[in-house]
């Protein structure tokens, strides 16, 4: 079984950083990427970044030029540095985590980024 723990959400003032830490721990193998999701109330979950084996990235249009997502292959450890913070990036966001083989998908128990005006 996989677990993902998921650190640093909190407050931050319109124009402030949060940086998230998400550490995988479990049988792990063949990891096909490691990622970021979010969501607010009434909204659908929605991809804030992945980053995958080989390092490449991919990053919603809301967040470009101001989230940043990293990796530590060794200790399984996924990172999402949030600059220049709005009140609408307030929401609960979620560590994902995907492997092969087969196909499965884990998630962390979210936490919650509160952006205040």
């Amino acid at each position: 079984q996989v677990q993902l723990v998921e650190s640093g959400g909190g407050l931050a003032q319109a124009g402030g950083s949060l940086r998230l830490s998400c550490v995988g721990s479990g049988s792990i193998a063949n990891l096909i990427d490691m990622g970021w999701y979010r969501q607010a109330p009434g909204k659908q979950r929605e991809l804030v970044a992945t980053i995958r084996t080989g390092g490449s990235t991919s990053y919603a249009d809301s967040v470009k030029g101001r989230f940043t997502i990293s990796r530590d292959n060794a200790k399984t450890t996924v990172y999402l540095q949030m600059n220049s913070l709005k009140p609408e990036d307030t929401a609960v966001y979620y560590c994902n985590l995907r492997l092969l083989p087969p196909l499965r998908t884990y998630w962390g128990q979210g936490t919650q980024v509160t952006v205040s005006s």
